[in-house]
């Protein structure tokens, strides 16, 4: 099969670019022809060097960071519908004839208008949507500390009124102005065959701000191979969160559930513009049991999750599908998440950890007590939770699920 896939960073940044290169490398592995679309653009607002990878063929980013507010306006028409994108993605799809174009995170980078490209060539496309931006300008569903589902029904406006796109009013204008033109074109449901979800959450919530109008929809789950990972039952006496420190994770609610549990140990393995804030509280509650141990990468960031008694995963917002809870029960740990999202789908109930409302610092303390308390059933817990996900999250399986879907579409298109 020869498949087409479009991201908008080639660069591994964030768990969207984790999930894309996965995928890539479970296509390739199992012997597809594949060409991905992407841009040596990055997050951070840089140029990366180019992949001497003759697979990879480059768009043309539009920088949307840098420069003033006029600059910001002058670029906007192609960051909301890339012409010179379209007609670089139209050549390689003349020239290389895929079966399936398989796309990931478009917007602003390369764009949608690589879907209208699509459509006109008669090429099925599939979208993974690894977060919420198909359906709202602001991806996270949360802003000014609070869940927001302000733009459902319509009211692609609403970020204009909130200021809620990474809290600037120009990228929030800019962010509305590019969802109503995507909208009014209807660039995502008419030119996608199927959206995919890596959990039911997200596809719910997709339903209920479309409701009403006609998409397919195919629970996909997420690439990750947990059998690589070697288990480590024994740990060194403290409890780990692991990710972002900003508004959104809930790493506040997690320090007052400590305030509550002083026998207990917390180390903070992240980086964030919540940093300061968080350490302030910390002095604040004066809570001698939690350690701030800045951010860590790659292996140094698993030997935490190693070593740890337990994960907790505090988040506030609509968590998708972090990556952390694969990790986590991959390294044969248990792990205490927040009811919001995709996250109590992944886990099981006093077997491989616990759920607690995301608000509830008092409940969260109540877990984090009894598994701190209760150390060879909290070990016993990691092992279930390793079993599971070796038997659910592993290359076969997701290529099975993803051989399945591409299948669907080649006999429905």
């Amino acid at each position: 099969m020869r498949i087409i896939l479009a991201h908008k960073f080639w660069r591994t940044l964030s768990g969207a670019e984790m999930y894309f290169h996965d995928v890539v490398r479970i296509l390739k592995s199992n012997g597809h022809n594949v060409k991905i679309f992407t841009t040596n653009y990055n997050a951070e607002g840089g140029i990366d060097e180019k992949s001497t990878d003759p697979t990879v063929v480059y768009g043309q980013p539009t920088n949307y960071l840098h420069g003033g507010f006029a600059k910001r306006m002058f670029n906007l028409p192609e960051i909301i519908y890339s012409k010179n994108n379209k007609m670089a993605f139209e050549d390689l799809l003349d020239s290389f004839k895929p079966d399936v174009v398989h796309c990931f995170s478009l917007n602003i980078v390369l764009s949608p208008s690589l879907l209208d490209a699509c459509r006109e060539k008669g090429v099925p496309v599939v979208m993974s949507c690894n977060d919420y931006k198909h359906i709202c300008t602001n991806y996270r569903l949360y802003h000014h500390g609070k869940v927001c589902t302000d733009c459902k029904g319509g009211k692609l406006y609403m970020p204009m009124i909130n200021n809620c796109c990474k809290h600037s009013f120009a990228f929030s204008v800019a962010s509305s102005l590019e969802a109503i033109n995507h909208e009014r074109r209807d660039l995502f449901r008419k030119n996608i065959h199927t959206f995919s979800y890596e959990s039911e959450f997200m596809r719910n919530i997709t339903d209920e701000f479309w409701k009403g109008k006609k998409h397919h929809s195919y629970l996909l789950g997420k690439p990750f191979h947990a059998p690589a990972y070697e288990p480590h039952y024994t740990h060194e006496n403290y409890i780990l969160y692991i990710g972002r420190l900003s508004d959104e994770k809930g790493v506040d609610v997690l320090l007052r559930a400590m305030q509550l549990v002083p026998e207990a140990k917390l180390k903070i393995v992240g980086t964030g513009p919540y940093k300061e804030y968080l350490e302030t509280l910390a002095t604040e509650l004066n809570l001698n049991n939690v350690e701030f141990m800045g951010s860590r990468w790659g292996d140094a960031a698993k030997d935490f999750i190693r070593k740890c008694r337990f994960v907790v995963i505090p988040s506030l917002w609509f968590e998708n599908f972090p990556y952390v809870i694969t990790e986590t029960y991959a390294l044969g740990k248990a792990l205490i998440g927040s009811d919001r999202g995709g996250i109590p789908e992944n886990i099981v109930p006093r077997e491989t950890g616990y759920v607690y409302p995301a608000d509830d610092f008092n409940k969260l303390a109540e877990f984090i007590k009894v598994m701190w308390n209760n150390e060879e059933r909290t070990i016993e817990m990691g092992k279930i939770a390793k079993q599971k996900v070796d038997a659910e999250f592993n290359d076969t399986v997701f290529y099975q699920k993803l051989l399945k879907l591409y299948d669907q579409m080649l006999v429905k298109y």
